[in-house]
C-alpha cells in the first residue's frame, strides 16, 4: 500500500547522512499534455544507470 511506500522510502538515508523525505501527492493533474521537442532539450536531465525511465535528476538552469 502507499503508506508501506512512503515509510520504507522516508526510513532511507544516503551514505553521508542524507534524509530522504516522501509523501504522497493525492493532487489530481491534467492528462494528455504534450511537451515539445524544444521544451525537453531545455531541461537539464540526467538519467542514471539503474531504471533511467524512472531514475533521474533534474537540474536548475
Amino acid at each position: 500500500n502507499f503508506e508501506t511506500v512512503v515509510n520504507l522510502i522516508g526510513a532511507t538515508k544516503t551514505r553521508t547522512g542524507l534524509h530522504v523525505k516522501a509523501l504522497l501527492d493525492t493532487g489530481t493533474y491534467p492528462k494528455g499534455v504534450k511537451v515539445d521537442d524544444d521544451e525537453m532539450n531545455n531541461i537539464r536531465l540526467r538519467r542514471h544507470k539503474l531504471h533511467p525511465k524512472w531514475n533521474y535528476t533534474i537540474n536548475n538552469k
